[in-house]
């Protein structure tokens, strides 16, 4: 799944609090429906899209049916954040050295 895909099924208020729901693991429709205070019926058409886009698996449990979040489309994510990480923290670390620099510049001013 594209990193784009995994952003836009996540901007829908409604399947990202689901996904928050979920991230404590395995829950149950109503566990949900109470969780995201929606109806049942909103609360399943969500679950099918995420199911379909590959975010949220299915067990079944006799009559009832539960749902796991798939660790994929998370995978993604990490995989995006990790080559922004990489720029941040180049970034932080010359922060980091400009700090020390004029740090050191105040301290031997002061000595003087």
């Amino acid at each position: 799944m594209m990193q784009e895909d995994v952003f836009q099924m996540l901007a829908d208020p409604t399947r990202f609090r689901i996904v928050e729901a979920l991230a404590d693991g395995e829950r149950a429709v109503g566990d949900l429906v109470r969780a995201v205070d929606i109806d049942q019926s909103g609360v399943s058409r969500h679950l099918r899209i995420l199911g379909e886009a590959g975010f949220v698996a299915m067990r079944p449990d006799g009559a009832r049916r539960l749902y796991s979040l798939k660790p994929e489309p998370f995978q993604a994510i990490e995989d995006w954040v990790r080559n922004y990480r990489k720029l941040w923290e180049g970034r932080l670390d010359r922060f980091d050295a400009a700090l020390a620099r004029r740090q050191g510049e105040r301290q031997s001013g002061e000595e003087t």
